[in-house]
């Protein structure tokens, strides 16, 4: 053994001598040294062992505590229904489905979602969904249309709070009558009361003209009244947009619900988008801007067929209508009424937009002149029947209304 082997492993008595005596250690000595040395190195081996032991149990250990806790079994029956809504982050949904069991954490949809480059597809809407599934599975389901929970249902533009009742009826098999109930208070429905504000004058409280027309996906669980609650929500998020009642307070002079009873008119009597908010000048000039020769009242037939609709009496073409009917007194929507209670159907978007913004012009009269449904408009009673002749020759008209 060398001094520089004892030194080494720190032995305490490594000779200190010159090389030629260190080389001739005593034989008892050395053997003593020996089993020393071999000692030193089973003790440390065997610590070097146990401390590796210990880490990797340590490390088992905390790996189980830092993994992501996921589900691996898709083999559950149990179902849940559950809803994503608009615009919903991965960390919403990852919220949802934690609560009612479908994923284990919510940190494995997040890695499920990265790894997923159709994750953000997702759909809002009702959902049919196993519990307990892996992430991975989750978001499988519910890139799943079969997945869906879907009673989509389109309400037309221009239909009437009636027509809608019987549809809604129709579609979601909930009696016409719990709708009907369910209008009665649109301000319950969510209709905020300064829509009814009409600086004064009096007015007629209506659920009409606040059930916007679009696709709508109800619930499982919807009824009459949260059906039309879901309607008048998206009314005032489409008016909130479009500015609505800042456009006309502050353009027009007059006030929101005023306006929307003449985007029913616009909507009602226009048969193209680019006659809408020329229609709407129609009416808003004809009420708050009278002219000489021109009669002070509306003098549209749709308003007449509204008032049927509220008796519950068929609509008629306008050929078919008698004098009688059309200046009624005792029908608040006749033609020679200033202006009218309530809406008269549920106008959409462009024609909210027309109304909160009409066409500038100096119009009266206006007559569909084309198989198109084109109108040609005009400020003059004269000029209004030369375009009838036009009507009568394109064959819109089967006679010129001004004989």
């Amino acid at each position: 053994m060398t001094e520089e082997f004892f030194l080494a492993f720190g032995d305490e008595q490594a000779p200190h001598r010159p090389r030629r005596q260190a080389q001739r250690p005593n034989r008892r000595k050395r053997r003593k040294r020996r089993r020393r040395t071999g000692l030193a190195v089973v003790l440390t081996l065997l610590l070097l062992g146990g401390a590796g032991a210990g880490l990797y149990l340590g490390y088992d250990k905390l790996k189980g505590y830092l993994s992501t806790p996921d589900y691996t079994s898709t083999a559950g029956t149990a179902e849940v229904t559950l809803e994503i809504p608009e615009q919903a982050t991965g960390g919403q949904m990852a919220k949802l489905l934690k609560a009612k069991d479908v994923i284990a954490s919510e940190q494995a949809f997040l890695d499920a979602w990265e790894a997923n480059p159709k994750a953000a597809k997702i759909q809002p809407g009702h959902y049919k969904l196993r519990l307990r599934l892996s992430a991975a599975d989750a978001i499988t389901m519910l890139l799943d249309p079969a997945r869906r929970v879907v009673k989509g249902i389109t309400i037309p533009e221009g239909r009437s709070s009636f027509g809608i009742y019987k549809l809604l009826a129709e579609k979601l098999g909930i009696p016409e009558a719990e709708f009907k109930a369910a209008g009665q208070d649109p301000v319950k429905l969510g209709v905020p009361a300064s829509w009814f504000d009409r600086d004064g004058r009096k007015v007629t409280k209506s659920i009409e003209g606040f059930l916007f027309p679009d696709t709508y996906e109800f619930p499982p669980d919807v009824t009459a009244q949260s059906a039309l609650k879901l309607m008048v929500q998206r009314f005032l998020a489409v008016t909130g947009e479009l500015k609505f009642a800042e456009n006309v307070r502050s353009g027009l002079k007059t006030t929101p619900y005023e306006m929307l009873i003449i985007a029913s008119l616009a909507q009602a009597e226009s048969g193209t988008l680019a006659d809408l908010p020329k229609v709407a000048r129609v009416a808003y000039n004809r009420i708050f801007r009278p002219k000489t020769g021109v009669c002070t009242c509306l003098e549209m037939d749709v308003t007449i067929n509204y008032w049927f609709e509220t008796k519950g009496k068929p609509i008629k073409g306008s050929g078919q209508m008698t004098s009688a009917e059309m200046n009624d007194k005792s029908n608040p929507y006749n033609h020679n009424v200033l202006f009218l209670p309530t809406p008269i159907n549920n106008p959409g978007r462009a024609a909210l937009a027309g109304a909160a913004k009409p066409a500038k012009g100096d119009w009266y009269f206006f007559v569909a002149v084309d198989q198109q449904r084109n109108s040609a408009f005009s400020s003059t009673y004269a000029q209004f029947c030369q375009d009838n002749d036009t009507a009568v020759r394109n064959k819109v008209l089967a006679e010129n209304s001004c004989d």
